[in-house]
């Protein structure tokens, strides 16, 4: 659910009415991040129009309390980081917490441990971290120093420092690869993502397990590896492998703003999708059933995956009272959700007597 008023308006729905995520109209309810005053002005009339009245009371107690919740990101407008926005707004309000924004690219430990340092500076009690920055922070010094709990979520395995809320990554890849092997593909091709993401490991392991257990050779020709999570690195990846010799009859990527890039490709080429070209996505944005066809993708419930993080920042500092000095060996847990594999219209059945054309 997303975080209601007292009078049942949701900020989805304001984000719906202004035509702007839920994290800008977040923003400008709390007079952060860049918004334009085009963006401003138009979020501020839905506000009016729908009748949204934030929830001064929770934010009286969470400034009294100084209690708030610190969140790293990266990849800016994107469905995955609006859902994840939902959920920490979801526990975080429930509890009249505030939540603190921080974004960087954080392709770096010294720009997470940058980043993770100035939050608490500038407040934050506790941090929720996504891909990259608990991949970046675990194991790094300044968790110690930074003196407050961490839990983060949609990392690929679990991590001896920071608490983490996942899928098994690796096992949603295979399940979903098999699928595509069941309607008939031989030639598959998969689309990883950039390398400091721990998902991106463990998604690729599914794939080739998947490939090994039907008999099928890994093909490296078949593999784009070191891009970006984006659309732009979609169709640079398609590119690449339409223009292969023997270019594949199914793509595989790792995020459905991956497939998202893949499918336009596709399209540009004059190719029919799926009959000649089947593509699958992965996390079920709102993006993969918006597209044609629309998209055969694992889903991982992002925004419930949130709201439980947060929910366990929230019981690390109430256990307390207050910045925990770190979190010990024995207070970090590791939670593993369910996967879905959503099938849609995007996988077509493939024989070995036919080619791309």
């Amino acid at each position: 659910m997303a975080r209601r008023n007292e009078n049942g308006v949701t900020i989805r729905a304001v984000a719906q009415r202004a035509g702007v995520s839920a994290m800008t109209v977040s923003n400008v309810l709390n007079g952060a991040g860049r918004a334009s005053a085009a963006t401003v002005e138009t979020v501020r009339a839905a506000i009016a129009e729908l009748g949204y009245v934030p929830n001064l009371a929770a934010r009286r107690l969470a400034k009294s309390r100084a209690t708030t919740v610190g969140l790293l990101y990266s990849d800016r407008r994107t469905p995955f980081l609006d859902a994840v926005l939902v959920g920490a707004l979801r526990a975080t309000n429930a509890q009249g917490l505030q939540l603190l924004l921080r974004d960087g690219e954080g392709s770096s430990r010294a720009e997470a441990e940058a980043m993770a340092q100035d939050l608490v500076r500038s407040g934050a009690d506790a941090l929720l971290l996504i891909p990259p920055f608990a991949e970046q922070l675990s194991g790094s010094a300044v968790l110690e120093e930074l003196g407050v709990p961490l839990a983060a979520i949609a990392t690929g395995t679990a991590l001896a420092d920071v608490t983490t809320v996942r899928i098994d990554n690796r096992g949603a890849m295979e399940a979903l690869t098999r699928d595509v092997i069941a309607a008939g593909h031989r030639r598959i091709a998969y689309v990883a993502g950039p390398d400091h993401y721990s998902v991106v490991g463990a998604r690729l392991e599914g794939f080739l397990a998947a490939l090994r257990a039907a008999g099928l050779a890994e093909e490296p020709d078949l593999i784009v590896r070191h891009g970006a999570f984006d659309y732009a690195a979609g169709e640079t990846a398609a590119r690449h492998l339409l223009a292969l010799p023997s270019p594949p009859s199914a793509i595989i990527c790792s995020s459905d703003d991956l497939a998202a890039g893949v499918v336009a490709e596709a399209n540009r080429q004059g190719l029919q999708l799926p009959a000649r070209l089947s593509v699958t996505g992965f996390d079920d944005t709102i993006l993969a059933s918006r597209l044609w066809p629309p998209l055969t993708v694992v889903r991982q419930p992002v925004e419930d995956m949130a709201y439980r993080a947060a929910q366990c920042l929230i019981a690390a500092l109430g256990k307390t009272g207050s910045k925990t000095g770190g979190k010990t060996g024995s207070e970090v847990s590791d939670e593993v959700f369910d996967h879905t594999i959503v099938t849609r219209a995007s996988i077509a059945a493939h024989s070995a007597s036919e080619a791309l054309s």
